[in-house]
């Protein structure tokens, strides 16, 4: 009987589970569709400003920090962009462990991260571990808006453009998960500035011996106060592109956990009534057994 009790009671608690992965699953399919629309609208945008600054710096002989900055700083800044919440499976700890491994492959090469986190689950993990954090941010993980973003873009775009000896940075990274579709979202790792140099090759030209035209760029008021303007508004669009990333591949993320949580809680339900049924199968038997027995022997006394 008190394994009887036993089995029921885990029946109920497990079903209690089970109702409330499905609601969370639920509430993340009712997300994920806003979430994945505005982080593929913002795409574009990202993409053309992206690529405008990229052939700008390609194309031209400038000496900006869009570009570059001194050799001689070994400090790089490291943004982190996890969740406020659990329960999406492996999303945050994804994060973590990439993030981990930046850090150690800086180290071997003599840098000095600072580590700037996304996220209550990333700030709860690092604080716990009294891991020294730049700065923090918490909040709306799942729905970012421009007002978080221009704060962390203006945080690390300070600590970029400070010089050296007033504990500025030479690199940005950001860690953040990109969305590809509802089942696939992949860990990237992005070097945000010093922009990276992809130079056309006249190998990748269909002939060999072609040679591609270099666009003339003429800059007004002057090219440092165009890349000045143009930098920020490149910092705090990559910045909000990667934020909204994440935002869909967090919930993407969570509702694929919650179903799978759903599942095996179901799975284990029928397992336990399987049990339990078996249980009581076998109480009635041995009560039968029982009652079987007293009955020959009331029998053969009476003989």
């Amino acid at each position: 009987m008190g394994s009887q009790l036993a089995l029921k009671g885990r029946i109920a608690s497990t079903g209690s589970l089970e109702k409330i992965f499905n609601a969370q699953e639920m509430i993340a399919a009712s997300h994920i569709a806003q979430a994945r629309e505005v982080a593929l609208n913002a795409k574009p945008y990202t993409d053309a400003i992206f690529d405008a600054v990229q052939t700008l710096v390609s194309h031209s002989h400038i000496s900006h920090p869009i570009v570059s900055k001194e050799d001689d700083n070994p400090r790089v800044a490291v943004l982190s962009l996890t969740a406020d919440r659990g329960m999406a499976g492996a999303y945050t700890s994804s994060i973590i462990r990439e993030t981990e491994d930046l850090l150690s492959r800086l180290d071997a090469d003599g840098k000095e991260p600072e580590l700037f986190v996304y996220g209550r689950r990333g700030v709860s993990y690092y604080k716990y571990r009294n891991r020294p954090l730049a700065q923090t941010w918490e909040g709306d993980t799942e729905r970012p808006g421009v007002e978080v973003a221009d704060a962390i873009s203006r945080a690390l775009l300070d600590a970029y453009m400070r010089p050296a000896d007033q504990g500025g940075v030479s690199e940005l990274y950001i860690v953040y998960t990109e969305f590809i579709n509802m089942v696939v979202q992949k860990v990237r790792v992005l070097r945000m500035l010093p922009v990276e140099i992809i130079k056309d090759e006249g190998a990748k030209h269909p002939d060999p011996t072609a040679t591609t035209a270099m666009p003339l760029y003429s800059f007004e008021p002057s090219l440092d106060e165009v890349l000045d303007a143009v930098l920020p508004k490149y910092v705090r669009s990559r910045i909000h592109e990667c934020l909204l990333e994440a935002a869909a591949s967090e919930v993407a993320c969570r509702q694929n956990a919650m179903h799978t949580a759903t599942e095996n809680a179901r799975e284990l339900i029928n397992d336990l009534t399987r049990k339990l049924n078996a249980s009581r199968q076998a109480s009635i038997t041995q009560e039968l057994t029982e009652i079987i027995g007293s009955a020959d022997a009331l029998n053969k006394k009476e003989e």
